[in-house]
């Protein structure tokens, strides 16, 4: 790739004309889940068989990637175990049309926790969404069976489920400090990275002092852990456009409350973690909402208190370091992967515009043109 005023080009090579369309390397969605759709997510792992599941993960990836998602980190298949292997696999070898995309397979969650089959009838064995780990021995070989069958990181649940009162988030924690410390080691013995699903204390203190490379949601984190964040380099994950569309479509008018309280609380906390200087990627979790129309979440991050160019760089370079891809994606640059996308607009004027992507090339193959 070249990127300047002028470039070379081979003899013969397609000439695309955009016009006044502004460039920019392909967007990056920190946090997906491939194989959910909007409904009830226990559901779908009860009546949905993984075969389907997988081919609708499929569909999911391309209208991520028509949307201008060139990269993404999957962060759960949520019950369908290793399947994301696969449609990674296959989007590699160019055989379907997806993101760049790094996997966990299923997430790892203690018994009766954030993601356990909670309030079903016992004798029907309800499978959970995730894989059990009670101690730091299975967290260990839990991960090692999930690398063999192709993860690329952990995903961890490690607090859940949330309450406010009063101004105050609270959340069990499910994994100690030793524990995550356990599972960190054992990532970064194979070069592997760990991400945690923490949306307050003690659990996001505990995650951030065992060094996971992400701490997702982050509704409130005490003075301590950003901190330790900012320092360590830990990249908080708001996901803000999950929360919008549950306060949008809630199961009842209590759980409308509920996403309401969460959402005020997550406002006023995500303005501190930026004055602390906390690291920010973009994740938005689509997936319980409409795969390809997710850049709705960099929108949010600049409602709520971000410039344009701050969040770009979040989604971009940030990204980029999160996903393990640094000096291959987010930037167009020479040796770097040909991944770009054009817009109708200026994005640092309006944010919005990556809501309208007309043009997408990954790895040099276009696969959208206005």
């Amino acid at each position: 790739m070249e990127a300047a005023t002028h470039v070379s080009r081979p003899t013969g090579a397609e000439v695309i004309d955009l016009g006044n369309r502004t460039l920019l390397p392909g967007l990056i969605d920190a946090h997906i889940h491939l194989f959910l759709h909007p409904g009830a997510e226990d559901l779908q792992t009860v009546l949905e068989a993984v075969p389907q599941r997988t081919i609708m993960a499929t569909i999911a990836a391309r209208d991520d990637l028509m949307a201008g998602f060139t990269a993404e980190r999957d962060m759960g298949t949520e019950g369908a175990g290793s399947a994301d292997t696969a449609v990674r696999d296959a989007i590699d070898r160019g055989e379907i049309p997806g993101p760049r995309l790094r996997i966990s397979g299923n997430a790892i969650n203690i018994l009766g926790g954030h993601e356990d089959s909670i309030g079903y009838n016992p004798a029907q064995h309800v499978l959970a969404n995730a894989d059990y780990a009670n101690n730091p021995q299975q967290l260990i070989e839990i991960m090692r069976e999930q690398y063999k069958e192709g993860a690329d990181f952990t995903k961890i649940y490690e607090t859940g489920r949330d309450s406010v009162a009063n101004g105050q988030l609270s959340t069990p924690y499910q994994y100690s400090e030793e524990e995550l410390v356990a599972a960190v080691r054992e990532a970064q013995r194979l070069g592997k990275r760990v991400a945690v699903h923490a949306t307050g204390e003690p659990g996001a203190l505990y995650a951030a002092r065992a060094g996971v490379a992400s701490i997702d949601h982050a509704y409130q984190l005490s003075d301590k852990t950003m901190r330790l964040m900012h320092e360590k380099g830990i990249f908080a994950v708001p996901t803000f456009a999950i929360s919008e569309y549950f306060g949008m479509h809630p199961r009842s008018p209590e759980a409308a409350q509920r996403e309401q309280d969460l959402i005020e609380l997550h406002l006023g906390e995500f303005r501190k973690q930026l004055a602390a200087g906390v690291p920010m990627a973009v994740g938005s979790d689509v997936g319980p909402f409409p795969h390809g129309i997710q850049a709705r979440e960099l929108e949010l991050m600049v409602k709520y208190g971000m410039t344009p160019l701050a969040a770009l760089q979040a989604d971009l370079i940030n990204g980029a370091k999160l996903l393990d891809w640094e000096g291959q994606i987010g930037q167009l640059k020479a040796r770097y992967f040909a991944d770009v996308i054009a817009v109708p607009g200026n994005p640092l004027d309006d944010i919005g515009v990556l809501k309208n992507v007309e043009f997408v090339m990954k790895g040099g193959t276009v696969y959208k043109k206005p």
